[in-house]
């Protein structure tokens, strides 16, 4: 029945222990007056809230319950909540569909909210301000509807107790409960204030969880199955003042309801949403076709299918057999592909053939050293379950098992979903795989590990654990472990799951996510950086581990700790080391290839000493393969210390000749041969293609197999089932990968006879002998593993004689010490940048080689000539003009060195090609109090002597000379000045003709005559904010270039995604087209004249009694004036925003987007 009393704030433990009591107690009738909710025939009912409710569409309970007892009402559910959402904080994926358009698009009849558990970290002092959110909520919910003539019915659910497990790795719950217990009074004022019904589940779960001798929650905070089972019926019963006896005739019920929120959840947690309504939504292929066309119809066909499914509920409520027709589901758009060239962004480097050679064909095209031999361990085409293998392990039974990823990028509505985790075996031990078995069908799944007796998975958003019970190899259990974790782009988020030596599971996921998990110990963790994360299962902690952007995939480990990852993207390879209070990407060797799906460390008995504990990459575009690099770990006693590895090139041990080839994972299997998964696809790009390409394929997946001739295999080692003895002796063997899985093994064991049984079983070891200290070492991390602090052992390797065990036990105590493994907010540091390697060209000499080196660094220093050129040297289209092939560059001395001290700003050709101010190409830096002129002249040389230049090196005395004879000058050169003084040399110039200009003067007339309200008024009619962003950074206006600069570029205009303005919509559109008519003061500039006669030109920063301090783009530091020498100041009537700017705009359409952009972005 619906609550109407006061609940009893609780404000210290013994209040706390009065409420346990009363809990226990607790009866609905005789603890307050009650009523019933009146569901009406046909209502809708929408569930917002966090994690409590997220996790209702995994063990659907409430709703299977609710619906058994609202027979012939036709009521549909439809869930909107997400991990870690409060009321007033959803953090979403860019783009995603705005709430209130969202909550139109559901049309409740009924709103539940379930909130209270994250905004409980406040503390007491943060429930008011909790109240007035959940206040606004039911109000603005309700003003939404009303403007459909809709009313809407609201109830307040509290949120539940925390139990107390007795888990040492887990809060005792004490100070949680008592802030819960004030946040459901909080809530129930909430509803006294605005109507709304009310439900306390805070006070019999608490009872519940005091009497039950089960555990109900996983962590304390989020509940299991018996759980839910147990809160339908508390829910039911407030709510309709009755319960089902028993639940054991629902299973039919309970599995049409999940049916249901599959199809439900693949429309609202939608993944690979940056394709959908994200940045890469609005990419176009073959006849302008975008993916958000053909996405987005995608949820509408989820749309009808969830609604068939409610059919089925009906009728299953009833007792009745419904099959669910799909008929009347939109069929899907076709997607013609541009594999071949069907658009611009179909890239023929990348892209293999739509031929597929069998898999025998491809593996004679590998090429494998010279005493080594490839062979074909499993394929599509004995198993032809097996498509696009993204991730391999070897479990504790020495089985590899394959994540294959069939459905790629995701499921396809009115598909099957067959995307699996398969069990391979070789039982004739001749290196072929003669049995699969599907474990589970798992979405998405990018990586996976083997823990606690079972198998963590990624499933976005869904971190899940999966476990057979009953020996079939079949997971019979299966629930989120972690929710939250991002999916706006599939191909990056969370990937290439394992377990550290010391417990923690590592994984990476890249750029455009947006997670936020929830947890016992802290306030919801909301991050969208990219980089590895750890993730605690026993402390239920999530914590960002080491920054590595943009895409990463790859983690491993090697003998001490050392842990690596690689960048996916770019390709870069790094050492993971302590850096403040977390960790850094630190370089590992100089990058030869990329993008990088996979890393491994190869330690093997199979395999010659040579290669061992190497690190492997897999390669994907370009070269086709598996590349060795000899590791470094002793450091050169120069500019590495030891443990600070450095990977040099070795072997490619494989090396594919069909185009198809894609290796995604290298494993070594249990009897020491190296694995190598082959993803097998003619597209690997995301965003060169449509998601929905045709050529996508999802039926061809293979497993190579490699080995060294006349070396025997590894022999086995039992590790399945051995008793704890057993297991610890395994940690001493040689090979990383049985003692992985021996950790992995006995982190299904009981802690506390772990830790007995290492303890006894490390105490006659010698922490000053090699072997014997890597054994102690090994010891040290079951400890760190299963939560015990053993200081006493982590001291002695501290400071034992073993180099590399003092530097893995230094590691853990920094974990123990400074890292907040209980959840940090952030990475605590960037990775690493890359430095490019250029080597000198052989016509310089000595002198100028070392010029050239030093050249090289400082191009790529932060902010300077790499930001904006990059390291190629190619520059940006539309406005940064490139270095490679120019006569600015290769031609005159001079005319370089003015333009380098003090900048250029102007409109100027280079190689056929205009670079206009006009259209937002912004001012070159000018370097003269940046670079002194060793380094100016270095730099210089190296830029006329890179990317095919070949001019003559420049000296730092002729630097100093020009320097000298251009001392007076503060502002840019023109191009016109320079050309004037030294005009482009004829035998540098380009053949290339130049380009016609484009300017669309026709559209600029017709903007101006019309009045700048009913253009504001249109744009916001008609335009569209979403094309309008792209057209902001992405047209020929190169709006960003001036707005939102590369990082150390001078910004000159207001950043609209921080600068909100009191403009009108229609002074917005004049400041476009007639920007010198109203001039942001902030960017105003101002000419300053002196008593010498000197005028000094900046905008404004700053001005007081005694001096006026400007900022001029050619001068980086700002320019103090005495106001006591000032003569006159002169206030600038044109705008630094240039003029006809729209004349760069295509079309009329364009115009009303990026007004529309503007308007919604500088509107506060």
């Amino acid at each position: 029945m619906i609550r109407r009393c006061s609940v009893l704030p609780i404000s210290n433990v013994t209040a706390l222990v009065m409420l346990v009591c009363l809990a226990a107690s607790f009866t609905l009738k005789s603890s307050c007056a009650a009523d019933p909710f009146e569901f009406k025939t046909n209502d809708v009912v929408a569930i917002y809230g966090n994690g409590l409710a997220d996790r209702m569409q995994h063990d659907p309970w409430v709703e299977t319950v609710l619906q058994s007892q609202l027979k012939g009402m036709n009521v549909s559910f439809r869930n909107m909540s997400f991990s870690g959402d409060m009321v007033n904080k959803r953090p979403r994926n860019k783009g995603f569909t705005n709430d209130a358009e969202y909550l139109q698009h559901v049309g409740p009849d009924v709103v539940f909210t379930f909130y209270g558990y994250n905004e409980s970290f406040a503390g007491p002092g943060g429930a008011d301000a909790y109240q007035a959110e959940l206040t606004k909520l039911v109000q603005r919910y309700t003003a939404l509807r009303q403007e459909k003539e809709k009313e809407v019915r609201f109830v307040l659910f509290s949120p539940i107790a925390y139990q107390n497990l007795g888990d040492r790795n887990l809060p005792d719950g004490t100070e949680l409960n008592a802030n819960l217990s004030t946040f459901t009074e909080a809530t129930r004022k909430a509803a006294e204030e605005t109507g709304a019904d009310f439900v306390d589940l805070f006070s019999p779960t608490l009872a519940l969880f005091q009497s039950s001798s089960q555990p109900l929650t996983i962590n304390g905070i989020h509940l299991n199955e018996d759980g839910y089972q147990k809160l339908a019926g508390i829910i039911s019963q407030s709510l309709l003042g009755k319960k089902p006896t028993t639940v054991d005739q629902l299973d039919d019920l309970y599995a049409t309801v999940k049916d249901k929120n599959w199809h439900w959840h693949n429309r609202y947690h939608a993944t690979d949403g940056n394709d959908i309504w994200g940045s890469r939504s609005t990419l176009t292929f073959v006849d302008g076709q975008s993916n958000a066309e053909v996405l987005k119809h995608e949820l509408v066909m989820l749309d009808v299918m969830t609604a068939n499914r409610d059919k089925a509920i009906w009728a299953a409520a009833q007792g009745k057999k419904y099959r669910v027709n799909d008929s009347n589901v939109p069929p899907p758009i076709e997607v013609i592909s541009n594999v071949g060239g069907g658009s611009k962004s179909s890239n023929a480097e990348k892209e293999g053939s739509v031929e597929y050679l069998s898999p025998e064909e491809s593996l004679a095209k590998i090429r494998v050293p010279e005493g080594y031999e490839l062979n074909l361990f499993a394929s599509e085409v004995q198993f032809p379950d097996l498509a696009n293998p993204v991730q391999m392990q070897v479990d504790a039974k020495g089985r590899l098992w394959a994540a294959s990823w069939n459905t790629y990028p995701k499921w396809e509505p009115g598909k099957d979903m067959n995307d699996s985790l398969i069990i391979f075996e070789d039982t004739d031990k001749d290196g072929k795989a003669d049995t699969r078995k599907i474990f589970a069908h798992v979405h998405n799944p990018l990586g996976f590990e083997f823990w606690g007796g079972g198998v963590i998975v990624t499933s976005g958003p869904d971190l899940l654990f999966l476990k057979d019970t009953d020996g079939d190899d079949k997971a019979d259990v299966r629930y989120p472990i972690l929710q939250g974790l991002g999916t706006a782009d599939t191909h990056h988020a969370a990937n290439n799951l394992v377990m550290g030596p010391d417990g923690g599971i590592y994984w990476q996921s890249g750029i455009f996510l947006v997670h936020n998990h929830e947890t016992p110990w802290k306030s919801n963790l909301t991050i969208g950086d990219s980089g590895m994360y750890r993730f605690d299962p026993r402390t239920f902690a999530i914590t960002p581990h080491a920054a590595n952007s943009p895409n990463p995939h790859g983690t491993s480990f090697d003998r001490w700790g050392y842990c690596y990852a690689n960048n996916g993207t770019g390709g870069h390879s790094y050492q993971v080391r302590p850096e403040g209070k977390g960790f850094k990407m630190h370089m590992l060797l100089t990058k030869e290839f990329r993008p990088v799906a996979a890393n491994a460390i190869l330690s093997s008995e199979h395999f010659p000493d040579e290669l061992q504990d190497d690190f492997l990459i897999c390669n994907t575009i370009g070269f086709l393969g598996v590349k060795q690099y000899s590791l470094d770990r002793d450091g050169d006693g120069k500019t590495r210390k030891l443990g600070q590895v450095w990977g040099t090139p070795a072997l490619e041990l494989l090396n594919s000749m069909d185009r198809n080839f894609r290796p995604t994972d290298a494993v070594i299997g249990e009897d020491g041969a190296l694995y190598v998964s082959d993803w097998h696809n003619a597209i690997i790009g995301h965003m060169q293609h449509n998601i929905r390409d045709p050529n996508r394929d999802h039926k061809h997946g293979r497993i190579f197999r490699l080995t060294a001739k006349d070396r025997p295999l590894q022999a086995p080692v039992k590790i399945h089932g051995q008793s704890i003895p057993a297991l610890l002796d395994n940690l001493k063997h040689k090979v990383d990968g049985v003692r992985h899985r021996t950790r992995v093994e006995l982190s299904s064991r009981d802690s506390d006879e772990v830790v007995a049984a290492t303890q006894k079983w490390m105490k006659d070891f010698d922490a000053n002998d090699e072997t014997e200290a890597h054994h102690l070492l090994e010891a040290l991390w079951v400890h760190q593993q299963h939560g015990e602090r053993n200081d006493e052992l982590l001291n002695s390797l501290i400071n034992c004689n073993v180099d590399h065990a003092s530097v893995a036990a230094q590691t853990v105590r920094h974990f123990w010490d400074n890292v907040d493994t209980k959840g940090a907010s952030g990475f605590a540091a960037a990775a690493e940048k890359e430095f490019v390697k250029f080597n000198p060209p052989r016509h310089l000499g000595r002198a100028q080689k070392k010029a050239y080196r030093l050249g090289a660094q400082v191009y790529q220093r932060e902010s300077h000539c790499s930001t904006c050129h990059l390291p190629n040297g190619k520059g940006s289209v539309n406005v940064y003009p490139p270095l490679a092939d120019s006569p600015w560059v290769t031609g005159s001395e001079e005319r370089l060195i003015k333009m380098a001290l003090h900048g250029v700003w102007g409109k100027m050709t280079v190689n056929g090609k205009t670079y206009d101010p006009s259209r937002g190409v912004p001012p070159m830096t000018a370097f003269r109090s940046l670079l002194n002129d060793e380094e100016l002249a270095a730099v210089l040389t190296f830029v006329r002597n890179t990317w095919g230049n070949k001019a003559s090196p420049i000296s730092p005395k002729t630097v100093k000379a020009v320097r000298e004879q251009t001392i007076e000058r503060t502002t840019f050169w023109k191009p016109e000045e320079l050309l004037a003084e030294h005009p482009l040399e004829a035998s540098l110039l380009s053949d290339t003709p130049a380009v016609e200009e484009f300017s669309n003067d026709a559209l600029e007339s017709e903007l101006l005559a019309v009045s700048s309200s009913e253009l504001a008024k249109i744009a916001m009619a008609k335009g569209n904010a979403k094309r309008g962003k792209q057209v902001f950074y992405q047209s020929a206006a190169a709006c960003f270039a001036c707005h939102d600069p590369p990082k150390g570029v001078e910004r000159l205009g207001p950043n609209l995604a921080k600068m909100k303005t009191k403009l009108t919509a229609a002074q917005l559109v004049d400041s476009v087209l007639r920007p010198s008519d109203l001039i942001d003061k902030d960017y105003a500039q101002v000419s300053v004249l002196d008593v010498n006669g000197k005028v000094q030109t900046g905008v404004r920063i700053s001005e007081n009694d005694d001096e006026i301090v400007l900022r001029n783009l050619a001068e980086p530091k700002p320019i103090k004036i005495k106001q006591d020498d000032i003569e006159e100041i002169l206030d600038s009537k044109v705008s630094l925003m240039p003029a006809n700017l729209v004349r760069q705009l295509k079309s009329r359409k364009e115009f009303n987007d990026l007004m529309k952009y503007i308007i919604d972005t500088r509107t506060p």
